[in-house]
């Protein structure tokens, strides 16, 4: 069935669960009303079955106590009232017994009523006595019977009432997990095309190009808002190639003629052209300075531009001893400008990481930490592991970063407040380019405080996917 808007989805699941629960509402009412007429008849039929049967009992004595006294006086003014009692008697047994509905039960004491008929013609007391002991007898019998008769009904009904409710807590629970299933059933209906929208924005938040089709069974709101999606990642896409063409086209047209400029500056520095007075060498070392400076700005710019084009790292296991030989040498000449020295402790031979990934953020820390470190201070580098953690630590001397602007250095385009040793204003893009990189391996960078230096970034990479940081 297909719905055209959430409102109907949602309103159908909701009264598509409330069904199990309206039946069991409605089993509810039906047993309870059951109950109060089961209740209602039984007590009418108990409290009329013991007015009669005490009316009998009370008629039996009277007629008893008549029987005696016409033995007595033998008065002929008895005989109409004793025949009369003993009519009233008859009628009101039959009534109970059919009442009942146990003909049988009277019987007995029908038969010992019509023994007194011919009352007149008893002329001997002993048979009298017996004539009515048996009387007695039998109404006790009747009235022993009739208390049966109510034990069973009253048993009747509480088995009775025990079925109903051992079937009225079956129905409870059939409808109530019925009604649950229903719930869960219309939860996935809604949860579903919302958890494709949270893998379609996961998609376009990793840059992937190639994005899941279009629902073709969902509300119509979602449905629009897949199709939004699909049109933000294709616009996303084209301004990040827009972007990547710019910076190309940029670093292409500002290389040859930058490239010029030092080449330019370096022949009038040499004199080749002819010999330099000091102001006019002021004013080439002031050019030299401005074209380096734009040189370096240019690369940490390309090289942002590309991290931020690398979806995925490549986690191999990497030799950090030979990894870190080649990054001192290579830096060799910037320490030795600076007259800076590393002290490197390696306390792990190998690590699961990206070796580009890893290289550059020892590139920007080892640049950062002689930039803002003290002249002729040692840097130290530390690396072990911990806790299946890949912890690399990049000291140096100097001046200590307030704890106010940490977070805030790892931001594109955020600078430090201190003046670098080499003159030059930077980007702002040497600890970003750390953060990403270490964030695109899952793990994370921060500036620590330590006992062995002013200033120190600590980078945590998990050796395990499952451990992101």
């Amino acid at each position: 069935m297909q719905l055209k808007s959430l409102r109907q989805l949602t309103l159908g699941s909701f009264i598509l669960a409330l069904v199990p629960l309206a039946t069991l509402l409605w089993q509810s009412q039906r047993a309870l009303d059951q109950t109060s007429q089961m209740a209602e008849q039984e007590t009418r039929f108990a409290v009329t079955t013991v007015n009669k049967m005490s009316a009998v009992e009370r008629q039996t004595a009277d007629l008893e106590r008549r029987m005696r006294q016409f033995f007595v006086l033998r008065s002929d003014e008895f005989s109409p009232l004793l025949y009369a009692s003993m009519q009233e008697i008859s009628e009101d047994v039959g009534t109970l017994c059919e009442f009942t509905s146990a003909p049988d039960l009277c019987r007995p004491y029908q038969n010992n009523l019509d023994a007194l008929q011919d009352y007149e013609h008893i002329n001997d007391d002993m048979l009298l006595e017996a004539r009515l002991a048996e009387l007695r007898q039998s109404m006790s019998q009747l009235r022993l019977s009739i208390d049966a008769i109510l034990v069973d009904r009253i048993a009747q009904q509480q088995s009775t009432l025990t079925s109903m409710q051992r079937q009225q807590a079956w129905s409870t629970a059939i409808l109530v997990s019925l009604s649950l299933v229903l719930l869960l059933y219309g939860s996935k209906l809604v949860v579903r095309p919302v958890n494709k929208l949270k893998h379609l924005i996961r998609a376009i938040a990793s840059n992937q190009t190639e994005l899941p089709d279009i629902s073709k069974h969902a509300p119509s709101e979602l449905m629009q808002l897949e199709k939004d999606l699909h049109w933000l990642s294709e616009r996303l896409q084209q301004l990040e190639q827009l972007r990547a063409v710019m910076l190309r086209h940029a670093a292409h047209e500002l290389k040859t003629p930058l490239a010029s400029m030092l080449e330019g500056c370096t022949l009038l520095q040499e004199q080749v052209v002819g010999p330099l007075t000091e102001q006019q060498q002021e004013v080439l070392d002031l050019l030299l300075s401005s074209t380096r400076r734009l040189t370096h700005l240019m690369e940490q710019l390309l090289d942002y531009n590309v991290l931020l084009q690398q979806a995925e790292p490549t986690m191999e296991t990497t030799s950090l001893t030979s990894l870190m030989q080649e990054c001192i040498q290579e830096n060799g000449l910037l320490l030795q400008q600076h007259g800076a020295e590393v002290k490197l402790q390696l306390d792990c031979e190998t690590a699961t990481i990206d070796a580009e990934l890893y290289r550059r953020i020892l590139d920007n820390l080892l640049s950062n930490a002689v930039a803002h470190g003290a002249k002729g201070k040692p840097l130290a580098i530390r690396i072990r592991h911990n806790n299946n953690l890949l912890i690399t630590e990049v000291a140096n001397s100097g001046k200590p970063i307030p704890a106010a602007i940490r977070a805030s250095l790892f931001e594109p385009f955020k600078r430090g407040h201190h003046k670098r040793n080499d003159n030059v204003v930077g980007a702002g893009l040497g600890l970003s380019i750390v953060a990403d990189c270490a964030r695109m391996m899952h793990g994370s960078v921060k500036c620590v405080d330590v006992d062995y230096a002013d200033v120190c970034f600590r980078v945590c990479i998990p050796q395990h996917r499952s451990e992101a940081l």
